[in-house]
């Protein structure tokens, strides 16, 4: 389906509908990202944990968009804003996980002995969750070479050029 086509499948969709479409597609990354977790026991790193809040947020304002209509514009502009968001973030987290700079989280700092610490320093230290350092990768899909970083960081890019481009839609019709 060509630009054109695609345009005008998108000013045939309610309000309602473009709500609805962002409403699954924002909760659906964190979701997915918990299942990744649950069922095939991919840790989190604190970055990670925070590329789940604006997919959270985008998830919000869609759903207000659903209550408030003559809003839905306005609220899917903001969903879009909190999935790029996201996106930005896990742009950064790729760029801790390929070394061009270090994550200024404390808790994405992998565990060291440390200089003269006692076992006691060191057991303090350590964050109970997340375990993962945030320069460690996490592949999801076994033999591509994409980490959950870069797949988040396409996915809320993505997420955020529809919402802002459905707002826009909406907007014309």
């Amino acid at each position: 389906m060509g630009p054109v086509a695609s345009g005008a499948v998108a000013r045939n969709l309610s309000p309602m509908k473009r709500a609805l479409i962002i409403l699954a597609l924002a909760a659906a990354a964190p979701l997915l990202a918990q299942a990744s977790e649950t069922w095939l026991g991919l840790a989190p790193c604190e970055l990670c944990l925070w590329q789940r809040w604006p997919y959270w947020a985008a998830a919000g304002f869609a759903a207000l968009a659903l209550a408030l209509p003559p809003f839905a514009g306005v609220l899917l502009s903001l969903a879009g804003l909190a999935a790029l968001t996201s996106g930005a973030l896990g742009g950064f987290h790729l760029g801790v996980e390929q070394g061009f700079w270090p994550s200024p989280l404390a808790g994405c700092k992998a565990a060291t002995a440390g200089g003269a610490m006692s076992i006691e320093d060191m057991l303090k230290s350590l964050a109970p969750i997340p375990n993962k350092p945030c320069d460690a990768p996490a592949f999801l899909i076994p033999g591509l070479p994409i980490s959950m970083a870069a797949m988040n960081m396409v996915y809320g890019l993505g997420l955020g050029a529809l919402s802002l481009g459905l707002a826009r839609q909406g907007a014309r019709a």
